[in-house]
């Protein structure tokens, strides 16, 4: 079997710009998206800038078998993971209680349930080809999240998740990071309602994220934050502001900007 990257979530934003950095360094990329349209649209992109021709794996991956179903489909094209990159997900701004539950259940299944799956189906490949895991989580998982509470917290179990298997399979030889950018100007926004612009100096551009996400998993980093505010907010604040504070600085800033 073929060692290949597979990058979730690869239609758009940072995923798209992780599907271009993983091919620049000469990875054979496997792209994972609902939208098959844009996944084919960045497959030819890559494929015409002399990139390793990538595969296109049109797949729900809020879908419970989504991960058997990716591992039929890579199969298919003499295929096995060698990097998992766990970039799908969404989020919604608004009170938990006021927001839809049945959509923020959908959240955890695809920013929670079905990272988990992927970070865990994979690994007898990941050791053969000493490759590795890099989850996207959020600088969001640094915090309480009163306004994206849900959100929040599932980035906070992808933050932990991802720190505690970087130790549990770095004897197999497998690198895992977790990448935590602050906000990115994306498609994102528009899908969870938030209706600002990302902010100087939190904000950063997904190719900048993408980048500094493959160093660091390349380099064997467990957390990656990009940005010297993010790291600095990410790391400090939550030690030395009482959590009183914290959480209603936090809602001012989130609840009065959702859509």
């Amino acid at each position: 079997m073929t060692p290949v990257t597979v990058i979730t979530g690869a239609s758009a934003g940072i995923g798209a710009e992780l599907a271009r950095v993983f091919a620049g360094h000469g990875h054979r990329v496997a792209l994972v998206a609902r939208r098959e349209q844009r996944l084919a649209a960045l497959a030819a992109e890559l494929a015409a800038a002399g990139r390793p021709a990538p595969v296109v794996l049109p797949i729900d991956l809020a879908q419970p078998d989504a991960a058997a179903r990716l591992g039929e489909g890579l199969t298919a094209h003499g295929l096995e993971p060698q990097y998992i990159v766990n970039n799908a997900g969404f989020g919604l701004a608004g009170r938990a209680a006021e927001l839809d539950v049945a959509e923020q259940l959908a959240m955890i299944d695809l920013n929670v349930r079905a990272l988990t799956d992927l970070s865990l189906a994979f690994v007898d490949s990941l050791a053969r080809h000493r490759g590795g895991l890099l989850n996207v989580a959020s600088v969001a998982g640094f915090f309480p999240g009163p306004g994206s509470a849900v959100y929040y917290a599932g980035k906070a179990y992808v933050l932990s998740l991802s720190e505690a298997l970087h130790a549990e399979l770095e004897p197999l030889g497998i690198r895992v990071t977790c990448l935590c950018p602050g906000p990115v100007a994306t498609e994102f926004q528009a899908r969870a309602g938030v209706t600002h612009a990302p902010e100087w100096p939190l904000a950063v551009s997904a190719e900048r994220a993408a980048a500094e996400g493959y160093r660091g998993l390349m380099s064997g980093k467990p957390v990656v934050l990009p940005g010297f505010a993010n790291r600095l907010v990410a790391r400090l604040v939550p030690r030395f502001v009482p959590r009183a504070i914290l959480l209603a600085m936090l809602e001012r800033r989130q609840v009065p900007r959702r859509a």
